[in-house]
């Protein structure tokens, strides 16, 4: 199914969101609710990995905790800030926290747990679309 999904997104880069099962499948279901329009990640982990910083019109196909097509993203805009400079407007639209505190304390949990975190560290903002929801009882017909 990846496979046949790539061809219709050609250069879509695959992830998923969060470091658990339980995480990825909570953002999945605010970004299938249209809740949860921004993500971020530490331009640390794109630099390491390689993998290439997401820009504005590339689809993504994000994946589910099993490595399966969930959702395609549509990248609006990127920006790189430092996390104590991230907004409330773009903590809000990751949809996870009702307030900016909310979202600095439970993405300073994250961060600390995946590589270590600092209030100055560079984070990857982006904000997009919904394009596709690959869940079987919910993909289109037609």
């Amino acid at each position: 199914m990846l496979e046949e999904i790539g061809q219709r997104y050609p250069g879509a880069e695959t992830f998923t969101f969060g470091d658990s099962r339980a995480l990825c499948d909570r953002l999945l279901a605010l970004v299938r609710a249209g809740v949860k329009t921004a993500t971020c990640g530490a331009l640390r982990d794109f630099e390491a990995g390689g993998e290439a910083l997401p820009s504005p019109g590339r689809k993504d196909i994000a994946l589910d905790w099993d490595g399966r097509p969930a959702l395609v993203i549509e990248t609006l805009s990127v920006e790189i800030l430092a996390f104590n400079e991230v907004t409330e407007d773009f903590a809000l639209a990751e949809g996870e926290d009702d307030s900016l505190q909310g979202w600095r304390d439970g993405h300073r949990a994250y961060f600390t747990r995946n590589g270590g975190f600092e209030p100055e560290m560079a984070l990857v903002c982006e904000r997009f679309r919904l394009v596709e929801d690959l869940a079987p009882s919910r993909s289109p017909t037609g």
